[in-house]
């Protein structure tokens, strides 16, 4: 789930909802089920289909033990076709790109998006995986076993780059093939993942360089219109349990009167890449208001499910590492809640790591 599917809307460049089981109404393809992936021709981008991003996440650890959550997002918009473009300097695709980088140990939250279009220092291969935005990459060699190599930072405040290596096999999440996002056929996407990442490599902030390691998480989703009618926000994370080998993936698509919509899912990620659905509780313990806006968000979230493990209902606190990781109104045109947590047991301990997504607090979502 990304917050910036709003820009392409405000861009004009999101289709129309339609009614078509294999396509909406200006014929845009419409996710189905029983896809059958190929790889690496589908890390790559598809440009038939109007939406599409590539999401990374993680926690990363110093030498000395100093943590760091970071987020990169790729994102790929099919535009109106102009009569002047061609294959240099055209608007068929746009791209927008998003970095950021918490450092509780300061207390810094560190944000920058940057917005281009087809031919302007910005593109996405077809066939592998290959995207650029200006200097940030997200790369990956057609040779099996190749690293995904992430260049990224944020104005002259942070650079990193790291290399992933996955730890668990892709997976695809969703019901045979298809991940819901509400009633409408439309509101549909592939959902790929990669659940748990290596990740090594240097980050540069505030004049200082760090070597770090850590775990990554890394989404890609293709769609050609994501949101149900009725939702005003959403609330997304992803959880890597520390011991277990095992993950978690939640996105609860709030409707106008507070309530979940029915395609809300919560899925795990068992360790040998089975993927199994459970039903799921979601509480707010605390709330906090971000001071530039006066926005309230949800600050530590408690969240109910059933272990497939066991059978057993357990449940997790969701706590932010930084308050205030907040993006602001930028190009993607309203602010949100994004950043890294830990995860919490029932007997308080710290047993996973999580990045959470809070949005539509700030002002309703309308697509």
């Amino acid at each position: 789930m990304r917050l910036n599917v709003l820009l392409f809307a405000a861009l004009g460049v999101l289709a129309p909802v339609g009614s078509g089981a294999e396509a909406n109404v200006d014929g845009w393809p419409i996710p189905q089920p029983g896809h059958v992936f190929s790889f690496p021709l589908d890390y790559g981008s598809h440009p038939n289909f109007r939406i599409e991003w590539w999401y990374v996440t993680g926690h990363l650890y110093s030498v000395d033990g100093r943590r760091f959550g970071f987020q990169a997002t790729f994102f790929r918009a099919a535009g109106p076709r102009s009569p002047a473009a061609d294959a240099d300097f055209g608007t068929d695709q746009v791209f927008l790109a998003h970095m950021a980088l918490t450092d509780p140990s300061d207390g810094r939250f560190l944000e920058s998006e940057r917005l281009n279009r087809e031919g302007w220092n910005a593109s996405a291969a077809v066939g592998h995986l290959d995207l650029r935005n200006g200097e940030w990459t997200l790369r990956q060699s057609p040779e099996p076993g190749s690293p995904i190599e992430l260049a990224g930072g944020v104005r002259a405040e942070a650079s990193f780059m790291l290399s992933l290596v996955p730890e668990k096999p892709l997976v695809v999440f969703g019901d045979n093939g298809v991940s819901r996002k509400g009633a409408q056929p439309e509101a549909a996407s592939y959902y790929l993942t990669f659940p748990r990442l290596e990740a090594k490599g240097h980050l540069v902030i505030g004049g200082r360089s760090f070597t770090v390691s850590g775990e990554a998480w890394m989404d890609h989703e293709i769609s050609s219109s994501q949101l149900g009618r009725d939702q005003v926000g959403w609330d997304w994370t992803c959880i890597q349990m520390k011991d277990s080998r095992r993950e978690l993936m939640l996105y609860r698509l709030r409707r106008a009167d507070g309530t979940a919509d029915p395609a809300s899912r919560l899925q795990w990620v068992e360790p040998d890449g089975h993927v199994v659905t459970e039903p799921f509780t979601w509480g707010v313990t605390s709330r906090w208001v971000n001071p530039g806006d006066g926005v309230e968000y949800p600050s530590r979230v408690r969240l109910g499910t059933v272990d497939p493990q066991t059978g057993n209902h357990v449940s997790f606190e969701i706590v932010p590492i930084l308050a205030g990781q907040v993006l602001g109104n930028g190009i993607a045109g309203g602010s949100y809640w994004e950043g890294a947590c830990r995860v919490l047991g029932a007997d308080g301990v710290e047993v996973g790591s999580a990045y959470l997504e809070l949005t539509g607090y700030a002002k309703p979502l309308k697509l």
